[in-house]
């Protein structure tokens, strides 16, 4: 896998054509999480096509970067970029997601309600590798901690979202159960505009 990829965002086209076919036919969850997850292991099996301003780190925070929201607000995809040992809080989506892994390594901690409402860690960490692709909503289960596998290098996770989510009101939790709302938005103030082809039939 190339670690610096010139952008082609024909790959990514494609995925985003495909996956409107797929919900404008189902909103059927258990559907949406089976084929949506074949269509985003094919995109990131190949590690050349996404733009690389949305791969920025923060020396701080995770990026958030959006990379396609459906107009009806159905479904939304995002690169998230972690930097070195970045976590994020324990929190929820409220929606179907896919997190597919494209560079790098992150580790998920799944949490349920323990005695007295505190969360409690379920299960083992999870470790995914490029190429793996996990499932999250409230039927499935949805409270969970990621961090960066590596405490020195970035790694990139593609994310699909039944929803607009960086509008989604959603929580984050203290592990005593506290729940807090919040909205996280995007970090990329623009959008880009991955259906112009110009710089592809230049190259």
């Amino acid at each position: 896998m190339s670690t610096s990829p010139q952008s082609n965002t024909a790959a990514l086209r494609r995925f985003v054509s495909a996956l409107t076919a797929l919900v404008n036919r189902s909103q059927d969850e258990a559907s949406l999480v089976r084929e949506g997850s074949a269509l985003l292991r094919e995109l990131i099996a190949r590690d050349d096509w996404l733009p690389e301003e949305l791969t920025k780190p923060h020396p701080q925070y995770y990026q958030q970067y959006l990379l396609h929201a459906d107009a009806q607000e159905r479904f939304s995809v995002v690169s998230f970029v972690w930097g070195p040992g970045q976590a994020t809080p324990i929190h929820d989506h409220t929606v179907w997601g896919l997190i597919g892994m494209l560079r790098g390594g992150e580790v998920a901690q799944d949490y349920r309600p323990g005695p007295g409402g505190a969360l409690m860690a379920h299960g083992a960490p999870r470790t995914l590798k490029p190429g793996d692709v996990e499932a999250v909503s409230p039927t499935l289960g949805d409270v969970h901690r990621v961090s960066n596998f590596y405490p020195d290098r970035v790694s990139i996770s593609i994310h699909v979202y039944g929803a607009n989510i960086g509008a989604v009101h959603r929580h984050v939790y203290t592990e005593d159960g506290q729940r807090k709302p919040f909205v996280s938005g995007y970090s990329n103030a623009w959008l880009p505009n991955l259906w112009d082809r110009s710089k592809e039939l230049t190259q």
